[in-house]
């Protein structure tokens, strides 16, 4: 093609090499007693997807991280909930650095940490892994969405639970990463409510693939991957409407052959988009737990500090969601103590005076 006589020739465009997963694991490694925690808590949502036992699942926390300040202040209020609630619900905090976009906007913390168009990937990186491991030693467990399959490497070891989002269940690349995670995850239905991509996107991450990949040396790679046993649906509602509701449930699981394990993702499609709704959806949920043909793990939820959303940028408050809108902490505090007396059987401890006493003051 000869160059055009009119047109300035298009520059290269810029390209920084990043550090490797080994070389930033290293650089902020992940301590052998929060390495162990990683481990319980993902054999505790094992436990929950394969037999219905054992604690609910709670996947609770903001739509995004955009400021570590505001994680920590989150995390700092959810931890004492989640120690003093673990016997009934598994609480783990969403960690979200990537965030789909149907068209255009701010993509995530990792890709954009400052919201300043500065388009920082190398120091988003660094920081989303930083404050990872800083989450994780405070003893939360931490789930996140897989965008970019090039990232997991990078934060892997620290996720309890992973999701692969609505636009990306169907991705061959996607499934095949999957069945190489030792952590459990959830395909979420399709944006237009159908959970078939979903099923099959179980089927196929359950078995061994060979596909290409990048090695903890940052090299291309062949990966060989022996199936990830520890999937599930999320149901998060769609174009159709929502399908968190009884009727919904029970004609997905007369058309399957097995006990289906699911996760019901409050916000969405569920919500119709208000997030003021999900506590609404949570509660029609937890009625339906005695239920047999299905495996109902728990719950997500999209929850702040501060109720309500902003629009991102640089002056941003810290506490508030900068994508979809959360409920605040006191209506999540709220939430999560009626998961708890929902658990089924009942623990023991939520009907001794102290835990009652503690319960009321928060409600």
């Amino acid at each position: 093609m000869h160059p055009s006589p009119i047109l300035s020739p298009r520059p290269e465009p810029e390209r920084a090499s990043l550090p490797s997963p080994r070389e930033l694991g290293e650089a902020y490694a992940l301590p052998p007693t929060a390495r162990a925690r990683v481990k319980e808590a993902r054999a505790r949502i094992a436990e929950r997807l394969h037999t219905g036992r054992g604690p609910l699942v709670a996947i609770v926390g903001p739509c995004s991280l955009h400021s570590e300040e505001a994680a920590r202040a989150y995390a700092e209020r959810l931890l004492p909930l989640a120690e003093r609630l673990a016997d009934d619900v598994t609480i783990v905090m969403r960690a979200y650095f990537e965030k789909p976009r149907t068209t255009v906007g701010w993509k995530g913390f990792l890709y954009d940490p400052d919201m300043d168009g500065s388009h920082d990937l190398a120091r988003g990186l660094e920081r989303a892994r930083a404050l990872l491991v800083e989450l994780s030693e405070l003893g939360l467990p931490l789930a996140t969405e897989i965008l970019d399959p090039l990232t997991a490497p990078y934060f892997e070891d620290c996720l309890s639970w992973a999701a692969i989002g609505a636009r990306t269940a169907e991705s061959q690349i996607h499934r095949q990463l999957v069945s190489g995670l030792e952590c459990p995850v959830g395909f979420k239905n399709g944006t237009d409510g159908s959970v078939s991509i979903a099923l099959a996107a179980m089927e196929s991450a359950r078995v061994p693939h060979t596909h290409l990949g990048i090695d903890r040396d940052g090299r291309i790679s062949i990966a060989e991957t022996r199936g990830n046993p520890d999937t599930h649906v999320v149901l998060r509602g769609g174009r159709s409407g929502p399908n968190y509701d009884a009727e919904s449930i029970t004609r997905l699981a007369s058309s399957q052959n097995m006990t289906l394990p699911l996760l019901v993702d409050c916000s969405h499609g569920n919500s119709g988009k208000d997030y003021r709704k999900q506590c609404e959806v949570a509660e029609a949920v937890m009625a339906q737990l005695p239920r047999r043909d299905v495996r109902l793990m728990g719950l997500m939820i999209e929850s702040h500090v501060e109720a309500g959303r902003q629009e991102p940028g640089k002056h941003a408050s810290p506490h508030k969601s900068v994508t979809d809108a959360c409920i605040g902490f006191e209506a999540t505090q709220s939430l999560l103590l009626s998961m708890a007396k929902s658990a089924h059987p009942p623990r023991s401890f939520l009907r001794s005076p102290s835990f009652e006493a503690q319960a009321s003051s928060a409600e």
